[in-house]
């Protein structure tokens, strides 16, 4: 069993100026169309952005990050009804696809779509970054994207050739029992969650994290800084409005 690839690889934000070509990144999302999906419907698109102009207009909906403007492309993963419904009204079939269980199956589709391209991409040399913005401003992306009713999108790759610096270790996970249980959940104790997060907390990337937003402990970088409950109830009061149609 080898397993190295995936218990050394890493998230790369910054890139050369080397390109990969189209006909490259078009092979990849062919093959990472492979993935499982619900019924085989294949209800996922993926836009793959290089222009300059687009990729200005997308950096302030996820929030500045250099990457969305230094990557040679950034790839929008999407949950797409709109296709299949076009087909089947060309087919003299009925869809019953706007409600929250088919939203959630092509939602997990689409995240999956994503993952095998990203896989696939790391295989053949090339580094990445997922961009978790994409759901809090997915109205706003969408327009630029021009996106039809019923395509919303889940999830942002900027991918490219890693930088000659590039090369940061990869990133404190939870120990295997953080995340693995047998037949039933398996509730933690206390203890246990002292235990399971205490390599975590020590990590020199935690305390800088601490210091720069002058909390006292990690979790607090997590609620107070990084994902604040105003912040996030305001997000899905927007995410919801957007996808009201949709439902």
């Amino acid at each position: 069993m080898n397993l190295d690839f995936f218990n050394t690889r890493r998230t790369v934000r910054s890139f050369s100026p080397e390109v990969p070509s189209r006909d490259d990144i078009c092979a990849m999302i062919e093959a990472a169309a492979h993935a499982p999906n619900t019924g085989n419907m294949q209800n996922v698109a993926a836009i793959v952005t290089s222009d300059s102009e687009i990729l200005r207009q997308l950096s302030p909906l996820h929030f500045g990050q250099p990457c969305v403007c230094n990557a040679p492309y950034v790839i929008t993963f999407c949950a797409d009804f709109n296709r299949f419904e076009q087909w089947c009204s060309l087919r003299d079939a009925n869809p019953g696809f706007d409600n929250l269980q088919s939203l959630l199956a092509a939602i997990v589709d689409a995240s999956i779509f994503a993952q095998q391209f990203c896989t696939i991409a790391e295989m053949n040399g090339l580094g990445g970054v997922f961009l978790g913005t994409t759901l809090y401003n997915a109205g706003q992306i969408a327009r630029v994207l021009e996106l039809p009713d019923k395509v919303i999108p889940v999830i942002t790759l900027a991918i490219g050739v890693p930088a000659s610096d590039a090369s940061q270790g990869p990133t404190e996970r939870l120990p295997l029992r953080s995340v693995l249980h047998f037949d039933k959940y398996q509730p933690f104790d206390n203890n246990d969650i002292e235990s399971l997060y205490a390599t975590l907390e020590a990590a020199e990337s935690s305390h800088k994290f601490i210091a720069e937003n002058n909390k006292k402990t990690l979790a607090q970088v997590f609620t107070d800084v990084r994902y604040p409950r105003d912040s996030a109830e305001a997000f899905s009061e927007t995410l919801k409005a957007f996808i009201k149609n949709y439902l």
